[in-house]
């Protein structure tokens, strides 16, 4: 198996690629090891300096702290998502308990969920993060940034630039997006 990293926006971020299905319940993040008894998810979030880890349906994000060097762990955590896979593995996190959308949502709250999924979530993943709409009250959108948007030095300019202007754009009633 060949795991591809690609650069993210977000220095202390790197992007993981291992050509094979990664989370089959859709994004979720780890930050600690008691989050979760996925083996792999645990082995990455054992490696000194890492901070967090993200999955999506065909990648992972880790995130590190600032002290860390990437040449001083990336070839770890390579190693250990070949070994996770070369066991026979299909692919990494299956949550069958996924919470599914509230179907108690106003309209505005389902149009804001709907924008972030089809024109804010694609852009976002590409850089190895993910979006999440939190709340909804007052014209201000409360919004989750993970992944590699967590903690990134330019995640305040595309929360605002990018994913407040568009939200305004498309419904009026938005004031502000905010981070939680």
């Amino acid at each position: 198996m060949f795991v591809q990293t690609l650069n993210t926006p977000n220095p202390n971020s790197l992007k993981f690629l291992p050509g094979e299905k990664v989370s089959i319940s859709g994004p979720i993040e780890f930050t600690n090891k008691t989050q979760t008894s996925n083996e792999l998810v645990r082995n990455i979030l054992s490696v000194n300096g890492v901070e967090g880890v993200f999955l999506s349906d065909d990648f992972l994000s880790v995130n590190k702290n600032s002290e860390k060097d990437w040449e001083d762990v990336k070839h770890i955590i390579i190693s250990f998502i070949n070994e996770y896979y070369s066991d026979g593995k299909k692919f990494i996190y299956e949550n069958s308990s996924e919470k599914k959308i509230n179907e108690n949502l106003d309209e505005i709250e389902k149009k804001i969920i709907s924008i972030l999924e089809t024109k804010i979530r694609p852009a976002v993943a590409r850089d190895g993060g993910d979006i999440k709409f939190r709340e909804y009250k007052d014209g201000k959108v409360k919004v989750e940034m993970q992944g590699s948007c967590s903690g990134c030095p330019s995640s305040t300019m595309t929360l605002k630039r990018g994913v407040e202007n568009l939200l305004k754009h498309y419904i009026p009633e938005i004031k502000e997006v905010i981070t939680v």
